[in-house]
């Protein structure tokens, strides 16, 4: 398998669940769709540790949950340039594709962070809480804005 365009992604996914990954320096954001590919769910945070800690997590929730492709949040910048951790969210596709095999492409996650901290302000819980379940809806949020592009038939406009 290989990193993908969004077109081809969705066609190699059929009758499977996606994982999003919203890849950060401390923690990763994880979510997961439905089987029919239209709600993206949190499902939990990974603590960043070390690769093959992280890649077991992953690869365990990929077996439980009958997944058949990640999704990686794309951190470009606001005015669309590609920086110094687009370049190590591609380093981390490639060297997780060593290990396991299975299609990944990346989504634009730009503003997730930002969505995510909206979502939480509605909620009476304390700041630590907050934190341990933002990344996991940031990456929510990254899953749910490609689901409603597939599902609106509109993946051909973002393979540009």
């Amino acid at each position: 398998m290989t990193i993908c365009n969004h077109v081809n992604f969705f066609s190699k996914i059929i009758n499977h669940k996606i994982i999003c990954l919203d890849l950060g320096s401390k923690n990763i954001g994880v979510a997961i769709s439905d089987q029919g590919l239209k709600f993206a769910n949190p499902l939990n945070l990974i603590k960043r540790k070390n690769f093959k800690v992280v890649t077991y997590k992953i690869i365990s929730i990929i077996k439980a949950e009958n997944i058949g492709g990640i999704v990686l949040g794309w951190p470009i910048n606001m005015d669309g340039s590609q920086g110094p951790r687009c370049d190590a969210t591609r380093d981390f596709a490639y060297a997780f594709l060593r290990v396991f095999e299975i299609p990944i492409c990346f989504h634009d996650e730009r503003l997730s962070t930002i969505a995510a901290d909206n979502i939480l302000k509605s909620f009476d819980i304390s700041r630590q809480k907050k934190n341990e379940k933002k990344d996991a809806i940031a990456a929510s949020w990254i899953l749910q804005s490609l689901l409603d592009v597939y599902n609106n038939n509109n993946l051909e406009s973002l393979n540009g």
